[in-house]
């Protein structure tokens, strides 16, 4: 029997390492190739990529007779950009109300619908260049990792999701309002815990449905009703048992230092974050994803939500706080992970609202590098997936993007101007001809 299952494993073997021999190359040549690593660019170099991965990362040289050879000499190449907040099963209009929206979507929307509308924003991402996506709830019962799965076998195109299944929240979620007799709607789109005991069987059931990351609500405002401490310790301990990252929703500065203590991966938002809570993520190397946008994203959001044009003076104040808090905070030392949260209609694709978030970092006193290495090196190494995604290295899946411009001196334009985009080495966009 040993002796069997030993041949066959052997046959099993050979006969894969003969399918990776004969698997052709292809070879990338990079005017500029970005080492996210290093945070720095390199110039003229080749990439040695075979199926879905690289293999080699060298200097210029000759290429095997007959190889694909793909010419990106005039270009900036880049790992695929990663948006590490985004929804992409749930979408509303400027002007409407999110829990009104969200008492809709989960009673007149089916999942079907919703998972289908979902696809196709998903297929958006690609087409920026953002090949992986960290999906953080307001996704119905699963519906992102149907979604994610879906991906990846083929059946639709789209990024890498890493998928958080429903958010860990007190009563009543995020979604306010809600008499009581109707709260049992809430658990369409949040997994309501009551204990730290429950927390254990919430990310049990997590585990189960295969999901990525754990999203949790330090608090919930609106609602007043927020997790405990010890409660966020259960999840977290349960989480980590699991090699599952935990990342925390923070509005309040109280809620994101509960967080902290009780173990978490990342603040998500950190919008009122204290310097004293700030100093505590970087010794404790807790990442930040600043979900914010620019100025021009919050005036188009104003005229679509009907805002009076003559009382717009609030966004300068409200730029100006956010922008002093980044600052405070990567001066501190705090890992900043790029995130978006577009989940709003802004009347255009949704990966394209997502790259907004670029436009505000660079407002923000950020470094074009520095906002690069955000959205590929760091935020993959948070998610534990730095030697697979965010960096063109060999050993890694074959996500790469190429845009045209000059990176250092007029980023927005350039990270716009996307001209190639390979995900998992299959070429999705390649204008370049």
């Amino acid at each position: 029997m040993y002796k069997t299952l030993s041949l066959l494993f052997i046959i099993i073997f050979s006969f894969q390492a003969k399918l990776i021999g004969q698997q052709k190359n292809t070879y990338i040549k990079a005017g500029f190739l970005y080492d996210s690593k290093n945070n720095i660019l390199l110039k003229n170099k080749l990439i040695q990529i075979q199926g879905t991965k690289i293999v080699a990362i060298s200097e210029f040289k000759s290429v095997p007779k007959n190889s694909k050879v793909i010419d990106l000499t005039e270009y900036t190449v880049l790992p695929g950009l990663i948006d590490a907040h985004t929804h992409v099963l749930f979408s509303q209009e400027a002007h409407e109300d999110f829990a009104e929206h969200s008492i809709h979507t989960l009673t007149m929307e089916s999942d079907a619908l919703r998972a289908l509308r979902g696809a196709k924003r998903a297929k958006s991402y690609l087409d920026e260049g953002i090949t992986s996506i960290k999906d953080l709830g307001n996704s119905g019962l699963y519906l992102d990792v149907a979604l994610r799965d879906a991906i990846n076998e083929g059946t639709i195109e789209g990024p890498r999701i890493f998928a958080s299944g429903p958010i860990l929240a007190a009563n009543g979620g995020q979604v306010y309002g809600v008499l009581p007799k109707h709260q049992n709607i809430i658990d369409l789109e949040y997994r309501i815990i009551t204990s730290p005991e429950d927390g254990k069987n919430a990310v049990r059931d997590h585990v189960n449905q295969n999901v990525d990351v754990i999203k949790i609500c330090a608090d919930n405002i609106p609602n007043k009703t927020y997790l405990t401490i010890d409660e966020m310790k259960s999840i977290v301990n349960t989480a980590h048992s699991y090699q599952l990252k935990v990342t925390a929703h923070c509005v309040t500065n109280q809620s994101a230092w509960n967080a902290i203590e009780a173990g978490v991966d990342g603040i998500e938002h950190g919008f009122n974050l204290a310097d004293s809570t700030l100093v505590k993520m970087a010794e404790k190397k807790i990442f930040l994803v600043p979900t914010e946008n620019s100025k021009t994203y919050m005036h188009t959001y104003a005229k679509l939500a009907n805002y009076n044009e003559n009382n717009l003076g609030w966004i300068d104040g409200y730029m100006d706080r956010m922008t002093k808090r980044l600052q405070r905070a990567i001066e501190k030392g705090v890992p900043i992970v790029a995130g978006s949260d577009n989940y709003t209609d802004i009347k255009v694709s949704r990966g394209k609202s997502s790259k907004d978030m670029f436009r505000y970092y660079l407002e923000a006193g950020m470094k074009p590098l520095d906002i690069l290495q955000s959205s590929t090196y760091i935020s993959a190494f948070q998610l534990g997936k730095e030697h697979e995604i965010g960096a063109i290295k060999a050993t890694a899946n074959a996500d790469i993007i190429a845009v045209k411009g000059d990176i250092m001196h007029d980023f927005i334009a350039t990270i716009e101007n996307v001209v190639f985009v390979m995900k998992d080495g299959k070429i999705y966009t390649h204008t370049t001809h």
